[in-house]
């Protein structure tokens, strides 16, 4: 897979430049109030938070130094309610890998999940076809809520593992964002069925500062009091959503790279 342009972080006074090859986006998808965002603020500080807060669309992005290479991950935490379904579709264009998330105690949530996990093969599926690419397709259905009581339950384990049975590259969590159980594990198989380097996870790389930006990129940045290791991830706190056109164009120039001239079907956004 590959990007037609590099990709840059900027913050500060520094810029990070990051090859097209190693820039993916992540794609977290889910109904309201089922703790999408819990999730992705456990992976990106290690905190959660009590307070509901509805999502209309955030945009994070981490920048890693592994073993003296670059990489970047975009997150996209969607809203639950979806009020823009063709805003929800070009998010799956996009995604090179998704999570989708479900409470364990709301019935409702799970059906969604079987609901978006159709939509995105299928939406995939109609781009892999006019652009080749490989079928591998990252993704993990997650159980959020599982330090509530059994008795709160609604869906069964077997019925989230049934979901994934049949896929190599899809995996099923019971996680508990609020008790961070199974977080990591998470994020840890996910990258591995992307391909992508296990020190991306969470508990694997040394977390730096803005501050340490303008060295971060070098092949010899070395932290002081840490031995042996070589991983280290930086959240921009400047990053901003590409702009839908942005994104439709990444989108068309995916497409035209092929040289297709026969008649396509097309893969509607709306």
């Amino acid at each position: 897979r590959s990007r037609a342009m590099m990709k840059t972080m900027s913050g500060g006074n520094c810029s990070l430049n990051v090859p097209a090859k190693n820039s993916y986006r992540m794609v977290v998808l889910g109904a309201s109030r089922v703790g999408k965002s819990s999730i992705v603020s456990r992976f990106l500080n290690g905190r959660f938070d009590d307070q509901y807060t509805p999502t209309i669309e955030d945009f994070h992005r981490k920048v890693y130094n592994i073993r003296g290479d670059m990489y970047q991950l975009d997150i996209l935490d969607t809203s639950g309610n979806h009020p823009f379904p063709a805003m929800r579709r070009l998010s799956i264009l996009t995604g090179d890998v998704f999570i989708l998330v479900f409470s364990l105690d709301n019935r409702e949530s799970f059906d969604e999940v079987k609901r978006l996990q159709k939509q995105i093969l299928e939406v995939k599926s109609c781009l892999k076809n006019k652009t080749k690419e490989s079928a591998d397709l990252p993704m993990v259905i997650c159980g959020n809520k599982n330090d509530h009581s059994e008795i709160f339950r609604k869906v069964r384990t077997d019925e989230g593992e049934n979901l994934v049975s049949s896929d190599e590259n899809c995996a099923y969590f019971e996680v508990s964002a609020k008790k961070n159980t199974n977080v990591d594990e998470m994020f840890y198989v996910l990258f591995s069925m992307a391909k992508l380097p296990h020190e991306m996870s969470p508990s694997l790389h040394r977390k730096i500062s803005i501050q340490y930006g303008d060295t971060f990129q070098q092949k010899s940045f070395r932290m002081r009091r840490v031995k042996d290791m070589d991983a280290y991830g930086m959240i921009s706190p400047f990053a901003r959503r590409p702009s839908v056109n942005s994104d439709l164009k990444y989108i068309k120039s995916k497409v035209l790279r092929e040289g297709q001239s026969r008649e396509r079907e097309k893969c509607t956004v709306q």
